[in-house]
């Protein structure tokens, strides 16, 4: 009866989930190769024109093009999406293992470290980096891959200590396997598939971070294009032109929506079941 359960998670859903983000990153990918508009190009004469074979979504204010600064705007908000979450992983994933699996002070270490960076206000610190270190994409990424590290540490610190005490891991203890080897060998592969679904909730979370950081100003300096930009470059047109800022908002929320249901569907499939054990 659990198998066909699974089967059904799987279903249209994930597959169009799975298609519309191969469809996004491949135009981010190669967008240089595809005939678009520069996406910085103003022309102050054809200021927020309507859709037309030369310009398929339009202008915005600028008279740049709003098609191209859609796909180009999906390069930052991929690439801070994508590597943000990968800082939480490699660090967060690696502490919470530790933690776990060794407990005594380094566990009260790292968790009393998880507590106090989830005390700190995000918005502060990211004001604070981006003041001091300037606004960029790397940057931007850093900032919210720091504040990403405790939700990955918590993960993987819970399926560490779920795994520590199970039968595979004393008996290769009582082999003389040494600690490394035991997370490494043991534990590692066990914590990998639900740390992979959890990094795929995180981009969605990071996609939506980037750009309501860049909707603040706080993201990518302009004139590049990101679409937290472009939702509130549009907000000063919505009386005249609407689709300015619900354009690069539905955009958003059907990537958002896709990592979401790709996640989902993944972590229900590393759940543990009670009938399989």
């Amino acid at each position: 009866m659990d198998a066909p359960k699974r089967g059904r998670r799987l279903g249209a859903w994930f597959v169009c989930a799975l298609g519309w983000i191969a469809l996004i990153a491949l135009a981010a990918i190669f967008a240089d190769m595809l005939p678009f508009h520069s996406p910085t190009e103003m022309d102050m004469l054809s200021k927020r024109t309507l859709p037309d074979a030369a310009h398929w979504l339009g202008t915005d204010q600028f008279g740049r093009d709003t098609f191209s600064r859609l796909i180009y705007g999906a390069r930052i908000s991929l690439t801070v999406g994508l590597l943000a979450p990968v800082i939480g992983v490699v660090v967060g994933g690696s502490l919470g293992m530790l933690a776990g699996y060794f407990r005594g002070p380094l566990e009260t270490l790292t968790v009393g470290g998880v507590d106090v960076l989830l005390a700190f206000p995000p918005l502060v610190f990211a004001l604070a980096v981006t003041t001091y270190l300037g606004q960029s994409v790397l940057n931007l990424t850093l900032v919210i891959g720091v504040l990403g590290i405790p939700a990955f540490t918590r993960v993987s610190r819970a399926v560490t200590l779920s795994l520590a005490e199970r039968e595979f891991v004393m008996a290769a203890r009582a082999l003389g396997a040494t600690d490394a080897r035991i997370l490494l060998r043991e534990i590692l592969p066990n914590v990998a598939l639900p740390l992979l679904a959890f990094f795929l909730l995180g981009v969605a979370v990071t996609i939506v971070v980037e750009g309501a950081l860049s909707f603040l100003g706080l993201g990518v300096p302009p004139p590049a294009p990101s679409w937290g930009s472009m939702i509130g470059e549009g907000r000063e047109s919505l009386d005249m032109a609407p689709w300015l800022a619900f354009l690069p908002a539905g955009v958003m929320f059907a990537t958002v929506l896709a990592f979401n249901v790709v996640g989902d569907s993944l972590r229900a499939l590393t759940d543990p079941r009670p009938g399989a054990l």
